[in-house]
């Protein structure tokens, strides 16, 4: 026993260690806490998601769906106040529920809520060497009065325009995500990764590009710019680095030469920007990449800022961890806030992540609710004008990841048509 007594101690001295090491390690962020982090999140994943990843249910797609008022009709759409609604389509992008035919798809509606057109979106046939398309997620939809649209995709490799039948008129492979945004000039407006890039809209070129890192935050030799967000990574003195996702970058759009009258601190062409992790919304002067106006919160993980008419810029206000979300409206120049749209018992709203809005001519507001699968218009006042749930089964909704509206003579000529569209 004597003699197994060194060999006990040293046992257990290296598991007490180890333990303490562990505990520091985890709160430090010290190796190998990165990566036991990421190999439970692996696990999890793969246990929430493994029928999607073997093309027998769309899991990473569905969300629960509201129990309440959902309605009873297959289409999900109830038109709740026909005098009050705004005239014209709703294009809404996501999953199609017509996997035989595509994974992904872009409907358009009419003002009863009867689906006049449908764009299939085949990401295969855009990433063939990518990722299997259950895997990546249709974000961004850009609509052109052609009848054609640009696509973008999370987790994706792959921005496309297409033609009312789905045809590619141009692609291009690259880490392209979340929204996009026409300006006057024939641009697209997008994020690569975390560089602001800008195609050419007939060809898919770029023609600019601006880093978030080093065009923005360390600008002109400056150390961190206007906001400091890297970490220490090692514990050394020179091991300031970012780590992970610390912007999440999810918005970009240029202020219009018709707005920017509004907007007397701001520029035609400056572009506002959202970065999800810090919740911050800026605009950016294209040029130079200094910030023109920032500000943190009051909004949570945010997303989709736009500029108004008004000279107020309105948010999508996620409040991420709250159980609510609201569209909220800040003037730039006073920094008042006011929230537009909120959840009630009677009307919850809340997506956690993803969410677009879009305030319409007529006052009325456009929502996209991601995480529970649904869009709505509402007046200026919060009254329901109609809803419409993208129904799943019984239980779940998919998620939705964009809507927007175009106004009755949007396209040049007339409603897109395909021969091998779908209507119902």
């Amino acid at each position: 026993m004597k003699d197994r007594l060194p060999a006990i101690s040293f046992v257990l001295s290296a598991v007490v260690l180890s333990s303490v090491y562990g505990v520091f390690a985890q709160r430090n962020g010290w190796f190998p806490a990165a990566q036991i982090a990421q190999a439970e999140a692996t696990i999890r994943d793969v246990q929430a998601n493994w029928k999607n990843d073997l093309a027998l249910e769309p899991t990473r797609h569905l969300v629960e769906a509201y129990e309440q008022d959902r309605p009873a009709d297959a289409t999900g759409f109830q038109l709740v106040d026909p005098d009050a609604i705004t005239p014209g389509f709703t294009l809404i992008a996501g999953l199609s529920k017509d996997q035989d035919r595509t994974a992904f798809d872009v409907s358009l509606y009419d003002e009863e809520g009867q689906r006049r057109h449908v764009w299939p979106v085949d990401y295969a046939r855009l990433d063939p060497e990518g990722l299997k398309p259950l895997n990546v997620m249709l974000h961004g939809m850009e609509v052109f009065e052609d009848g054609s649209i640009a696509v973008t995709f999370d987790a994706g490799n792959a921005i496309a325009r297409l033609d009312a039948c789905g045809e590619p008129i141009w692609s291009r492979n690259g880490g392209y995500h979340h929204s996009i945004h026409r300006d006057e000039t024939g641009g697209l407006w997008v994020w690569r990764e975390n560089t602001i890039t800008r195609l050419n809209e007939e060809t898919g070129e770029e023609t600019y590009a601006l880093n978030l890192e080093d065009g923005i935050m360390r600008r002109d030799g400056e150390e961190d710019g206007a906001i400091a967000v890297r970490s220490f990574i090692g514990g050394g003195e020179q091991d300031l680095s970012y780590t992970g996702d610390p912007f999440h970058a999810n918005d970009v759009e240029p202020l219009s030469a018709e707005m920017a009258e509004a907007f007397p601190d701001f520029e035609a062409g400056d572009l506002l920007i959202s970065l999800r992790e810090i919740n911050l919304v800026a605009v950016v002067d294209p040029e130079s990449g200094a910030l023109r106006w920032w500000q943190h919160g009051p909004w949570l993980k945010q997303h989709d800022p736009d500029f108004q008419p008004d000279g107020t810029i309105t948010v999508y206000d996620n409040g991420s961890g709250t159980g609510t979300s609201k569209i909220r409206r800040i003037d730039p120049e006073t920094r008042e806030t006011r929230t537009i749209v909120a959840g009630s018992d009677s009307f919850p709203f809340y997506s956690w992540q993803r969410g677009k809005h879009q305030v319409l001519e007529s006052g009325n507001l456009l929502v996209t609710e991601a995480q529970h699968g649904r869009v709505f218009e509402v007046t200026p006042t919060g009254a329901t004008v109609w809803e419409r749930d993208m129904i799943w089964d019984a239980e779940r909704n998919l998620i939705v990841t964009e809507a927007r509206h175009v106004a009755p003579d949007f396209f040049e000529d007339g409603l897109p048509g395909c021969a091998t569209k779908s209507e119902s």
